[in-house]
């Protein structure tokens, strides 16, 4: 049988296209980081259940907060900006959504961070 392709990939390669961004580890999440900020948080779910990705929002919280409202399960807003989506391979987070939002959140974490970003990779 062959492997489920990874849904996280294409966020992933998407945020190593940010300038000045750096990626690094934190147990089982991969954080991006702009600055001294970060950016995004992506990797398995809670006890290795599907996949997770956690973005730092301003302008899209009115969508986010809908999505958490429709589906509670797969989107939650936190109180500091966060918003967690989850995802499967078999229902992946959708591109559109999850583009928006990473562009939002590495220039929401950017804007704080200053012009000057971390440079290793």
């Amino acid at each position: 049988m062959a492997a489920t392709k990874d849904p996280t990939d294409a966020v992933r390669q998407q945020a190593m296209t940010f300038p000045g961004i750096a990626k690094d580890t934190a147990c089982t999440q991969s954080p991006f980081k702009a600055g001294k900020g970060t950016f995004l948080f992506i990797g398995p779910g809670p006890k290795g259940t599907g996949f997770k990705a956690m973005f730092k929002l301003q302008d899209s919280m009115p969508q986010a907060r809908k999505l958490a409202v429709e589906e509670p399960g797969r989107f939650e807003v936190g109180s500091t900006g966060w918003v967690t989506a989850r995802f499967t391979a078999e229902k992946p987070l959708p591109k559109k959504i999850g583009g928006k939002w990473l562009s939002e959140s590495y220039k929401v974490t950017a804007a704080k961070t200053g012009p000057t970003a971390a440079k290793r990779k």
